[in-house]
């Protein structure tokens, strides 16, 4: 009983925490009320003269929102530690408003921002609180999460307008003003005439909710990238560092998190890890571990570096997908056998016998040696995205619902 009111708790709390969106009374949120809990839903009222728009959010911009904790000139940002907790928290933490920055707190994170050359996997957690990110930043970031290594060479050429295997500050500005145009797009925005003299950064969204304001701020990621002065030119060896650096920071906390500072996780660890941000609920989950724990046969302890090269191959889940695709077409069940040489092909490692086994043990439902591959496709798919898929009615009772089981969830999981 103690821990149902705990859970409870958690999530009155977590649902208590209303986010100011916008300084600009042209948008007024709407709310559900729950008990004596009032929580912000995904719609807003866009006042214009005598009619009345309802703006809906995307899944990532209300993401975004739940999670930023600072504000500068009427725009919201992230910072490190709020870009690390979207990622791996399912809500964010209670707080009763943003911190407001000026030009002092601004000038102290660009001061304090390591350049590129001192970059490692622990840069984010090294920074905490003091950076600060943007929103298409934010989307760029969680972009490199969930891509193959093969597809930063595309994303970096992508960047270099001029072809010179070499990407500026305003190349990389250019992503940013990409993201921008796609939002006015999407809500009827039209352009209005740049001017010739405005610079890339004076030409971003002016919306009011905050996300794509017009602005002009040496964020962190720019600083690191390219130097306090933006002067730094950025090559593909430095960029795919930085994107396996930052894919490997999140590995390394969860990781942590499961192995209690232990160099290794059990086999039931890793099986909660893989399910931990999948669509199943908390009874779906919980026989999926228990039938896992039956057939468990030897105590074989994984490596951060063999769970590193799993996830890098569910990064090269479509891949996988479609080796797959050609023995199913041929009616041919996956055996383990076939599993890792799927698994060579799309990562260019193999992966140990043990390891596969226990995937197996996780995802063979009838236990004829045979991988339920549709089933396995989809959940890791899912679990890749880390809650960055949109949810339907994920809002008032709905949202307490979903609430309280991923809280319940989580507890099974770590008791």
């Amino acid at each position: 009983m103690t821990t149902i009111i705990k859970l409870l708790k958690n999530c009155f709390a977590k649902l208590n925490n209303l986010n100011r969106i916008s300084t600009n009374r042209k948008y007024v949120p709407l709310y559900s009320i729950l008990g004596a809990t009032a929580t912000s839903i995904i719609v807003y009222k866009i006042k214009r003269s005598r009619s009345v728009k309802l703006l809906k959010l995307t899944s990532r911009e209300k993401r975004f929102i739940e999670f930023a904790s600072i504000e500068f000139n009427g725009q919201i940002y992230m910072t490190p530690q709020d870009f690390l907790e979207s990622i791996i928290e399912v809500e964010p933490k209670p707080r009763l408003k943003r911190k407001i920055l000026d030009h002092k707190d601004l000038d102290k994170i660009k001061n304090t921002t390591p350049p590129l050359n001192k970059s490692s996997s622990s840069l984010f957690r090294n920074l905490e609180n003091n950076g600060i990110m943007s929103y298409t930043e934010y989307l760029f970031l969680i972009c490199i999460l969930i891509k193959p290594q093969s597809a930063f060479k595309i994303a970096f050429n992508l960047f270099d307008t001029d072809g010179n295997q070499k990407v500026d500050k305003n190349e990389f500005l250019l992503i940013e003003k990409i993201f921008s145009n796609t939002w006015k797009k999407k809500r009827n925005i039209k352009d209005s005439k740049p001017n010739n003299k405005s610079s890339i950064m004076e030409q971003y969204v002016d919306d009011e909710q905050g996300l794509q304001r017009k602005h002009i701020v040496d964020t962190t990621i720019l600083i690191h990238l390219f130097g306090p002065k933006g002067n730094v030119d950025l090559n593909f060896d430095t960029f795919n560092r930085f994107a396996l650096n930052l894919q490997a920071e999140l590995l390394e906390i969860e990781f942590v998190e499961f192995s209690k500072d232990l160099p290794t996780i059990s086999e039931l660890d890793f099986a909660k890890i893989l399910l931990r941000y999948t669509y199943l609920d908390t009874d779906e989950c919980n026989d999926y571990i228990n039938r896992f724990k039956k057939r468990v046969r030897v105590n074989y302890r994984i490596t951060f570096e063999e769970f590193k090269l799993f996830c890098q191959f569910l990064n090269n889940i479509d891949d996988f997908s479609n080796a797959i695709r050609i023995y199913t077409l041929a009616d041919v069940p996956i055996s383990i056998k076939k599993f890792r040489r799927a698994f060579k092909i799309c990562t260019g490692k193999s992966i140990n016998k043990n390891l596969a086994k226990i995937v197996f043990d996780i995802f063979d439902e009838n236990e004829d040696g045979f991988l339920s591959n549709k089933e396995f496709i989809a959940l890791m798919k899912n679990r890749l995205q880390r809650g960055f898929m949109s949810h339907k009615n994920n809002r008032g009772w709905n949202k307490f619902k979903k609430c309280f089981k991923q809280e319940f969830k989580t507890f099974i999981l770590f008791h």
